[in-house]
């Protein structure tokens, strides 16, 4: 990504999809040129989480609400050191932002980080084009790196694509820390970081446990140097299929039945190690709003997702797998999605989507305290 140091609002931009449709606007954000998968995030809000989470890396992410930036920027939402995201696309950005922990701009903060984005486009009409096409590869060009449409879509089509993407230790933390617990300590969890957000070992901590948040690269050996009582896989960018390292890990930890809990791609680690295949969806999930069922408790709870990728296991009957019989736990209601696994021999399960609700909604927490009570069991 080349860009620029900041873009003005009257500087013209165009954003090219891999299918030759072009959308003309205005710059926003950085001034320059960015390449990645055009995604849309359905959520009115939570947009400085959306943009600091490391699973949206290589990706251009498309807001569906029209007014975006209106409560501007602060220091405390940021789930990870940096925007992530490779351009950002938005109809009507916030002319002045309005909220008392406000510190800057959205704009500010996209140009500061080097983000190259665009404004004053139809995303009514980009989010209806990429739900019947499908996610595809996207540029946006401004300022001096706006050249003609044909070098622009030829520049396009050579950028990479999210299928066969290995992106998890790109966006992973290179050295391992910890998370203290608040208050009384009650477990210790290794956390394999792929992508993880802020707020996740948070809420951890906020019920007693003390979590060790270890790189992409760790192997069995050091998960389980922190001596935990529980172990964890994080959400994350890129292909599962591409992940055979920590689907061996995981594999290492299912034999030695140490409870285990995975989210998003760890979701996806889970049903690849238990022999389950993956497949790329037409649009993937993202947003705040996507409606799941867990299917234990009949439950519908409205949840947190940003993947592209989704686990093919059968719906409505137990599988056998190498670590005992495994089903799926929770399904989208809007198109039956695998959204959570099980397994009913050994203490793990995963879901989906993400249930550290940052930002919200906080129907999917007691999954924390469902991994507290596996742990819990397992010193019984």
């Amino acid at each position: 990504m080349t860009t620029s140091t900041r873009g003005a609002h009257r500087t013209p931009a165009v954003l090219v999809l891999e299918d030759g449709r072009i959308f003309r606007g205005r710059a926003y954000g950085a001034v320059g040129a960015t390449f990645g998968e055009a995604v849309f995030s359905t959520g009115m809000t939570g947009y400085q989480e959306t943009l600091t989470d490391p699973s949206y890396h290589r990706q251009v992410v498309v807001m569906t609400a029209p007014h975006v930036g209106n409560t501007g920027i602060n220091d405390e939402d940021m789930e990870s050191r940096k925007i992530w995201v490779s351009g950002y696309v938005v109809r009507d950005p916030a002319r002045v932002p309005s909220n008392w922990r406000s510190t800057r701009s959205l704009d500010q903060e996209l140009a500061g980080q080097g983000v190259v984005g665009i404004s004053g486009i139809d995303t009514r009409a980009l989010t209806r084009h990429l739900r019947e096409r499908g996610a595809m590869r996207v540029g946006i060009f401004s300022g001096n790196a706006l050249p003609d449409e044909g070098t622009m879509l030829a520049e396009v089509r050579q950028a990479p694509e999210m299928s066969g993407a290995d992106l998890s230790a790109e966006v992973a933390t290179t050295e391992a820390y910890v998370v203290p617990a608040i208050g009384e300590k009650k477990f210790t969890v290794a956390a394999v970081d792929l992508g993880i957000k802020g707020m996740t070992p948070h809420r951890m901590a906020e019920r007693g446990i003390e979590v060790h948040v270890l790189p992409a690269t760790a192997t069995v050996d050091d998960v389980y140097a922190v001596e935990p009582d529980g172990v964890f896989f994080s959400n994350g960018p890129g292909d599962p299929a591409t992940a055979d390292h920590p689907v061996s890990v995981m594999q290492g930890v299912l034999e030695r039945g140490t409870p285990l809990f995975g989210i998003c791609f760890g979701n996806q680690i889970l049903g690849r190690a238990l022999g389950f295949g993956t497949f790329k969806l037409k649009y993937g999930h993202r947003g705040i709003n996507q409606p799941v069922q867990d299917r234990t408790t009949g439950k519908v709870e409205v949840t947190a997702h940003n993947h592209g990728f989704a686990v093919d296991a059968p719906l409505d009957q137990v599988s056998d797998t190498p670590y005992g019989r495994a089903e799926v736990s929770h399904v989208c209601l809007n198109d039956n999605v695998v959204e959570g696994l099980q397994l009913l021999d050994r203490p793990a399960f995963s879901v989906q989507y993400h249930p550290e609700a940052a930002a919200g909604p906080h129907d999917a927490a007691y999954l924390f305290d469902r991994f507290v009570n596996l742990m819990e069991g397992q010193r019984a």
